[in-house]
């Protein structure tokens, strides 16, 4: 009998870890949260981190070097399907957010982070495979920089801060 009193607020907090998980769940599925701005970690429950050095995702632009003002194609590449992503450029220097994104594709959506633009996350959790973006660097010097993504597979897996090559300014000394 006592079973019997049992099984109503068991099952009724069944539901409500349920849909506390897929509203939270259903949060990220719209793009990172502003709280992943500076680590670049997806803020999942449970959330895996797998090492960079096993990821299965390329990061990379055409150009060794830019110079203020310059547009940088930056291409992400993947040999499996993911879900979710988070896209910076940063100053070697300093590892600070810099530039803008002037050209994003479809399913993903512009972040501001410290300035307008400056980074990029999924708008939905349809499958990725390889996207390309172009980055403005600001007008006056800012230094060497690097691209960064931080990709999940899904809302378990995720790698943080795949990084590029480094693109030098042209003109440093």
């Amino acid at each position: 009998m006592e079973d019997m009193r049992r099984a109503p607020t068991t099952i009724l907090g069944w539901m409500c870890t349920t849909l506390c998980l897929v509203s939270y769940a259903a949060a990220f599925s719209h793009g990172a949260s502003l709280s992943a701005c500076t680590d670049m970690m997806p803020r999942h429950l449970r959330a895996q981190l797998h090492s960079p050095s096993n990821n299965y995702i390329t990061l990379h632009t055409n150009m060794s070097f830019y110079s203020p003002g310059d547009k940088v194609p930056v291409t992400v590449r993947s040999t499996r399907d993911f879900m979710g992503f988070l896209l910076q450029a940063r100053r070697v220097s300093n590892d600070e957010i810099t530039g803008t994104f002037i050209f994003i594709p479809p399913g993903s959506k512009l972040l501001t982070c410290f300035e307008d633009g400056d980074t990029v996350t999924h708008s939905d959790k349809s499958l990725k495979r390889n996207l390309s973006f172009v980055w403005k660097a600001p007008d006056q010097p800012i230094g060497d920089i690097k691209f960064f993504i931080s990709v999940v597979q899904s809302y378990f897996v995720y790698w943080a801060k795949i990084e590029s090559a480094t693109v030098a300014q042209r003109g440093q000394n």
